[in-house]
C-alpha cells in the first residue's frame, strides 16, 4: 500500500475529500483545529485511494472476538462469517475466525488457544452446542469465568447464555406448504444426524407440518424420512431411500444435502421439477444459480448475524443481555426447483 508523502497525493486525498491541502494536512500530522466530520472524511479519501494511514492514525483495536464454527464448504458458514466479521470490525473488535476440518484442531482446541490469547468473547455457529451427544460442560466453564459468550444455530437451557436460531417449525411449515399447495401429497425429509437440535426441530417441523395439511400419521411418515449426513454425498444417499419410498417431492435440511437429492435423481433418469421437486434449506451463496436454480428456505443470516455480534458485545461492555433462545423467522424463496406435482 502506496504512503501518503507527496504534494500530488495530497492534492489527490484534498480533491476527494472536498476540503482543501491545508485541511489534509492538518489531519495527517494530527493537529487540532479540524472538525470530526471533515476529519473522517479525509480518512475515508485516504482509504478508499489506497494510501496507507500515518501510524498515529490507525485504528486500535477494541478487543480480540473468536468466531468459532464446523468448517466453511457449505457456503452458509461462510456466509455468516462474513456478517460477524464484517460487524465486529466496524465496532472496533478484530475478529478470529476457527474452523474445524476432519483432521484439524477441535472446537475444545481453539477455545483454549482464544483463551491464551485473552479474546474478549466467543460467538459460536453451529457448534458442538448444538450436538445433543456432546459435553456441554465446557460452555458452562466459560461462563463461570464470565467471559461473554454467544451461540448461534442451537439451544442449551442450562447454559445462561444469549442464543440465535432460525425457526426451523416455521421453516418446515412454509417447506411443506409450498408443496402441498403445487398438489404433492407424498413428500419426503432428508436431513442430516438426528443428534443435531437443528434436525431434531425440523424433523418435528415437518411431521406436525405433514398431519396438519395432509393428515398422515407417524407410521405413514416414518417410510419418507431420510437422515444421513449435511453434505452432497449425504444428500444423494438419502435419495435413494426417498425415490425408492416413491416421493414426488423432497424437503432438505441443507442446500447441500438438496443438490445431492436432484444429482441422485437425474442418476435415475428423472427430471427436476417435471418427476420430482426438491427444497433446499439456507439458501446459502450461489443457490440462485444452480441448475436448476434452488428452491429453499432461507436463515435470515444478516439478521442473526448482527443479533449475535449485539448481543456478545452488551456482555463485553459488561451489560446484561436476556439468557434466552432469539428466533427468527426464515422465508420461502421459490425458485425453478419446484412445480406441479404429476397427476
Amino acid at each position: 500500500m502506496p504512503r501518503v508523502s507527496s504534494r500530488a497525493r495530497l492534492a489527490d486525498i484534498a480533491a476527494k475529500a472536498g476540503v482543501s491541502e491545508a485541511t489534509v494536512s492538518r489531519v495527517l500530522n494530527g493537529k487540532p483545529g479540524v472538525a470530526e466530520e471533515t476529519r473522517q472524511s479525509v480518512l475515508t479519501a485516504l482509504d478508499v485511494l489506497g494510501f496507507e494511514r500515518p501510524t498515529r492514525l490507525r485504528r486500535r483495536s477494541a478487543g480480540l472476538i473468536g468466531l468459532v464454527m464446523p468448517e466453511l464448504i457449505n457456503p452458509i458458514f461462510p456466509a455468516f462469517a462474513q456478517v460477524i466479521e464484517s460487524a465486529l470490525s466496524q465496532r472496533g473488535f478484530t475478529p478470529v475466525l476457527c474452523t474445524q476440518s476432519p483432521s484439524g484442531a477441535t472446537e475444545e482446541e481453539y477455545v483454549e488457544m482464544l483463551l491464551e490469547r485473552g479474546v474478549s468473547g466467543i460467538i459460536f455457529v453451529s457448534g458442538l452446542h448444538a450436538d445433543i451427544g456432546a459435553d456441554h460442560a465446557r460452555y458452562q466453564a466459560l461462563v463461570d469465568r464470565r467471559l461473554p459468550v454467544v451461540f448461534v444455530n442451537g439451544w442449551l437451557p442450562e447454559v445462561e447464555a444469549p442464543f440465535v436460531s432460525s425457526d426451523e417449525y416455521a421453516a418446515m411449515d412454509l417447506a411443506v406448504s409450498h408443496l402441498v399447495a403445487l398438489g404433492h401429497r407424498r413428500i419426503g425429509f432428508a436431513s442430516g444426524p438426528e443428534r443435531f437440535i437443528v434436525v431434531q426441530r425440523k424433523l418435528a417441523g415437518y411431521r406436525i407440518a405433514m398431519k396438519a395439511q395432509l393428515g398422515l400419521s407417524d407410521d405413514e411418515l416414518d417410510q419418507w424420512v431420510a437422515l444421513s449426513m449435511f453434505s452432497v454425498e449425504g444428500g444423494a444417499a438419502a435419495a435413494q431411500q426417498l425415490l425408492d419410498a416413491g416421493v414426488s417431492g423432497v424437503i432438505c435440511g441443507s442446500d447441500m444435502m438438496a443438490l445431492g437429492v436432484i444429482r441422485a435423481s437425474r442418476q435415475r433418469g428423472l427430471s427436476v421439477p417435471g418427476d420430482i421437486s426438491v427444497v433446499g434449506y439456507d439458501d446459502a451463496p450461489m443457490m440462485e444459480f444452480t441448475d436448476p436454480p434452488l428452491t429453499t428456505v432461507r436463515q435470515p443470516v444478516q439478521a442473526m448475524a448482527l443479533a449475535a455480534v449485539q448481543s456478545l458485545l452488551e456482555e463485553v461492555r459488561g451489560h446484561t443481555t436476556p439468557h434466552t433462545e432469539f428466533l427468527f423467522r426464515p422465508e420461502l424463496v421459490v425458485r425453478a426447483s419446484t412445480g406441479p406435482a404429476r397427476s
